[in-house]
Formats: C-alpha cells, sequence, structure tokens
C-alpha cells in the first residue's frame, strides 16, 4: 500500500469517527433541553431536536454544502467524509436555538426556519471562514482564525437565538410586574446526561477540526487539541460552581454545567493553538461569564430557558477575542472583525427570514396552549402522561 493510500484511509477514518462523536451532540442537547424544561414541554423539545437535525441537514445537503465550498472535491480524505463532518455541525446552529426558544415555540416554522439555517444563512458564514470566501479581498474578508466554530457555530446559532427570542418574546409568566418567575427545570439527571454528551461530542468537534492524524506530528496536535478542550471545560466548571457557592452558599448544578459548555464554548477557536495552560484562563473566564450573563438577560427580559445566549453567543465572542489575546501571530483586530461581520449578518438575516415567516406561520404559542403544555398541542402525546403538569 502506498504511503498515500494509508495516510487517506487514516484521516477519513478519523474524519467519520469524529463526525459520529458530534452527531452525539444531538442527543446531547436534546437531553439537556428536555432536563430544563417542564413537563408538559418535554416531548414538544425532543420532537424539535430531531425535526430541526433531519431538515437542516438535508438543506446543507442540497443547497448548503456548494454554497459553502463550492467544490465537493477533496484530496486528503474521501468526498463523502467531508460532507458528513462539515453535516454534522450545521444542526449544532438550530440546536442552539431550539433550546432558548423552548416551552412557547411551535415545531412548523422552526423547522421552515431550520431551511434557511441549513441552506443559506449557516453555509454563508462558513464561506467566509472557512470555505471558499466570496467576498475575498474585499473590506468584507474577515481573515479570522476559528479553528472549530466559537464563531462560525456558536455565535452564529447564538445571533440567531437573539433574533428569535426578540420576535417570540417571553414564556407565558415568566416576567410578571417587572419581576422573575423562577422556573425551576424538570429532570436534573436528563440534564446532567445532556451536558456530559456534548462534553464527549466536543473532542470530535475540535479534534476533528485539525483536520489530519496521519502523521505523528497532526497526532500529537489532535490530542493537544483535545486535551486542551477538556481543560477549559474543567475550569468552567470549576469557577461556575465556586461562584454560586459564594454568592448562594449553595451549588447549582445546573449552572456548574453551563459553566462547563461555557468554557468548551471558548476554547473551541482555537485549542489547537494553545499551550496546555492558557485553555485554564479561558475557561475560568468562559464559567464566569456564563454566571453573570445568565441573570443579565433575565433582567433585560429576554427569556432563555436553557441558558444558551450565556453559553453559546457570550462565550462564542469571548473565544473568538481570546484567540486574538493569547496567541501572538493572531490579530485581536482580524478576530474582532470576525465577530463584528459574522454578527451583524446572522443577526439581520436571521431576524428578517423570522419576522417573514412568522406573517405565515406564528413561532410563538397562545398563552392557553403554553398553559397546557406544548407537548399536548403540538405533538398529541405527552413524555409524562401519569405526572401533574406544573404550569
Amino acid at each position: 500500500m502506498l504511503e498515500s493510500d494509508f495516510k487517506y484511509i487514516i484521516d477519513t477514518f478519523f474524519t467519520l469517527f469524529s463526525m459520529v462523536l458530534i452527531i452525539f451532540m444531538v442527543p446531547g442537547f436534546a437531553m439537556l433541553e428536555a432536563g430544563l424544561v417542564r413537563t408538559k414541554n418535554v416531548t414538544s423539545v425532543l420532537t424539535i431536536n430531531v425535526m430541526i437535525y433531519a431538515v437542516a441537514s438535508m438543506a446543507f445537503l442540497l443547497i448548503g454544502y456548494d454554497l459553502a465550498f463550492s467544490s465537493w472535491e477533496n484530496d486528503s480524505i474521501s468526498k463523502w467524509a467531508a460532507f458528513m463532518f462539515q453535516m454534522a455541525f450545521v444542526g449544532k446552529t438550530i440546536n442552539i436555538m431550539s433550546g432558548g426558544v423552548s416551552e412557547r415555540v411551535r415545531i412548523i416554522p422552526l423547522a421552515i426556519f431550520a431551511v434557511f439555517m441549513g441552506g443559506i444563512i449557516y453555509p454563508s458564514v462558513v464561506n467566509i471562514s472557512w470555505g471558499a470566501d466570496f467576498l475575498d479581498a474585499t473590506i468584507l474578508d474577515i481573515n479570522m482564525y476559528d479553528l472549530a466554530g466559537s464563531t462560525v457555530i456558536h455565535s452564529t446559532g447564538g445571533w440567531a437565538l437573539l433574533a428569535a427570542i426578540i420576535t417570540m418574546g417571553p414564556r407565558r409568566g415568566r416576567y410578571i410586574n417587572g419581576k422573575i418567575r423562577v422556573i425551576p427545570a424538570s429532570n436534573i439527571p436528563l440534564v446532567v446526561l445532556g451536558a456530559f454528551l456534548l462534553w464527549i461530542g466536543w473532542f470530535g468537534f475540535n479534534g476533528g477540526s485539525v483536520g489530519s492524524i496521519s502523521s505523528v506530528e497532526n497526532a500529537n496536535l489532535v490530542a493537544k487539541t483535545i486535551m486542551n478542550t477538556n481543560t477549559a471545560g474543567l475550569a468552567g466548571a470549576i469557577i461556575a460552581g465556586s461562584l454560586m457557592y459564594v454568592r448562594y452558599k449553595l451549588f447549582d448544578i445546573t449552572m456548574v454545567l453551563n459553566g462547563a459548555l461555557g468554557g468548551l464554548v471558548a476554547v473551541t477557536a482555537g485549542p489547537d493553538l494553545y499551550d496546555i495552560y492558557t485553555p485554564i484562563i479561558i475557561g475560568l473566564i468562559g464559567g464566569a461569564l456564563v454566571v453573570f450573563a445568565v441573570p443579565l438577560f433575565d433582567k433585560i427580559q429576554l427569556d432563555d430557558p436553557v441558558g444558551a445566549l450565556s453559553v453559546h453567543l457570550v462565550n462564542g465572542i469571548w473565544g473568538t477575542l481570546a484567540v486574538g489575546i493569547f496567541v501572538e501571530k493572531i490579530s485581536f483586530l482580524n478576530q474582532l472583525k470576525g465577530v463584528l461581520v459574522v454578527g451583524f449578518f446572522v443577526f439581520f438575516v436571521s431576524f428578517i427570514v423570522l419576522f417573514l415567516i412568522n406573517k405565515i406561520s406564528t413561532f410563538r404559542a397562545e398563552d392557553d396552549a403554553q398553559l397546557e403544555g406544548m407537548d399536548v398541542n403540538e405533538c398529541g402525546v405527552e413524555a409524562y402522561p401519569e405526572f401533574k403538569r406544573a404550569i
């Protein structure tokens, strides 16, 4: 066997294995969100996660991949493996949205938006960052370093979520006379399971984005990338738990897990570039940002049941800028430009698309439907039919 053939086979297998790990994040998001919403909305959340994965992936197959990369040809790995790896990312952008609009979103309009996200919005962001770059040599050519998508994926989903929350408004009864009504999670074990599925999936997310493992140098780089990814998650969990205990003398497991996820999002832009200590700083700041951002979004009445804005949008921005701060060869201004260009594009395009879809099929369920539960009104199947529904 030729050495080139061997490398082709090994890197193709590595890409497919990484893709499988990333797909594990689909049940990760589903379990996390199912545990954080009330029991009367669990089936709806699960259905949404399945449908948007299917719809966004199909849109990427039919439209988005060509828009992002211009060509299917690939000399280093199977072109089918390259597509599957990129397709695995697509659903994450809309998964980020699904949790943040849960308990009041209707399935059909969100599925329609998933077509636009998988077919146009996300591929356009990929094009100007990882792909064919139709804006090359223009003032909007961003030249941003973002290994696995702190901005390209996480902030993209976060900006779209922000547009959706503004369009839809809060859940029924979430804010009463300017005060926040606490709505507790329904199933903490599911939250923990979902968060750790996401954590494990991140190793394929970031490690697979190195692109090759078929040489000693690349194998070491993949291993360091995965190690740094894990380190940032650990640091995010530790700081979030510590801050919650200092403030409330209690450990909030949901905040600890979101702190870990915040650290993972933050390190995603450059885990291959850092030494083994820098991810500790990035994760600590990322976890702390989650703790402070969650109540801030509530204060301005942006209702996000799972903390997705704090985890993905805030830390997507922080993680992208961190590369420009901690890596000498990377321009901070280029990183900032990338954040601003992507943010402006995704938010305003998403807002326009959401506005138009909302005119045809309303995103927000009526208050009576929210009271009864989205399971009954959207799915006809309750996840816990023997339980008394929480209002």
